[in-house]
């Protein structure tokens, strides 16, 4: 085994516990729930009623508790009726538009964060 400087050393790698915070993380899933992390986006997605079709897709893929279903009668502007609305939930959603990405009819755009809708 060869000694000095070029010799190989034994290097103590940190896990992610250990190493320091250097920025915001999350080190769970769901914890929004209990922190509001709205701050962080730079797009939020803005739901389109008249065009949902209350599939749940958007519901179904978002990481975080951030689309609500709500028990909110809707009457689209075609005329179709709906039991449930589906809304976001700004002060939990990170903005990431896995919603928007996933919804069948595109009724979720992403919209700068300040713009109004």
């Amino acid at each position: 085994m060869s000694t000095g400087a070029w010799a190989p050393k034994s290097i103590k790698l940190l896990g992610w516990r250990e190493l320091p915070a250097i920025g915001g993380y999350v080190i769970e899933p769901m914890s929004t729930a209990r922190n509001n992390t709205g701050s962080w986006r730079t797009e939020k997605p803005v739901i389109n009623q008249d065009l949902c079709i209350r599939c749940r897709t958007c519901w179904t893929y978002c990481p975080e508790p951030a689309i609500l279903e709500l028990d909110k009668p809707y009457i689209t502007k075609d005329g179709r009726k709906y039991d449930i609305t589906y809304e976001i939930d700004y002060d939990h959603c990170k903005g990431c538009g896995i919603c928007a990405h996933e919804c069948p009819v595109k009724a979720i755009t992403m919209i700068p964060e300040g713009v109004e809708e």
